[in-house]
């Protein structure tokens, strides 16, 4: 089994779009997506693009995926207009987690945040107690962790972290979709795809606070930032 780990797209179309069209050469044989697919500028088009995938698929399900028609503070009102009942009950029923046996990786469990929460920040600089915490009572010995917009691979007390990063608002410093391919060894991928074209694209969304999202499209944060960031919280929704 080789499988594609997508992550955190955000509703940005563009960067799924582009990344797809690189998998069609890869020959996966399953593509897991690692959480908060939707909660972005670009939603519906989001959507449309997964359901036209002819890969199989699996979802676990983000914070912002159970937050689509349940927040409806600020922006969680006007995604709610962006989903219907149907899009709605797809979002909010992902997978908690997914778990799958790949090639030269052997288990892997696939997660937002960590084993035990999907608001918990898993990054290159967590401390080994804290993975043995978040691991206590979990079997694989390999975890996909999402949730922090950071790509990384680590080993630390005998679990192998692998961080796929974000394809729709990576924290990397510098702009590209980012992804892993996983299977016999672990190979993280960027991709580059018409940032501005899709500004554009975002601008005449109409969803509120535009501004960040083009901050972080045009402009992305860097890692260190991110990763500090993360460290401080341990746990962000």
């Amino acid at each position: 089994m080789r499988v594609a780990a997508l992550a955190d797209v955000h509703g940005n179309a563009p960067a799924l779009e582009a990344v797809l069209r690189e998998l069609e050469s890869e020959r996966v044989d399953l593509i897991v997506f690692c959480g908060d697919l939707t909660w972005g500028p670009l939603p519906k088009a989001t959507l449309d693009l997964v359901r036209g995938v002819q890969t199989p698929v699996r979802f676990v399900r983000g914070n912002a995926d159970r937050s689509v028609g349940v927040d409806l503070d600020g922006r969680g009102a006007w995604m709610a207009t962006q989903h219907d009942a149907d899009a709605t009950r797809f979002v909010n029923g992902f997978e908690p987690y997914v778990v799958v046996d790949v090639d030269g990786l052997g288990e892997t469990r696939f997660v937002h945040g960590s084993p035990r929460s999907d608001e918990e920040c898993v990054t290159p600089q967590t401390p080994p107690e804290r993975v043995r915490e978040f691991m206590a009572g979990v079997d694989e010995h390999v975890v996909v962790t999402a949730h922090v917009h950071v790509s990384y691979e680590r080993s630390v007390s005998g679990i192998r972290l692998v961080g796929p990063g974000s394809v729709g608002r990576p924290y990397e410093g510098e702009r590209g979709a980012r992804w892993s391919l996983l299977g016999p060894e672990v190979d993280l991928r960027r991709t580059d795809y018409d940032y501005e074209a899709t500004a554009d694209l975002y601008r005449a969304a109409g969803i509120p606070d535009v501004e960040l999202d083009l901050q972080m499209l045009l402009e992305p944060l860097g890692r260190s930032a991110a990763i500090e960031h993360a460290e401080s919280l341990v746990f962000s929704g």
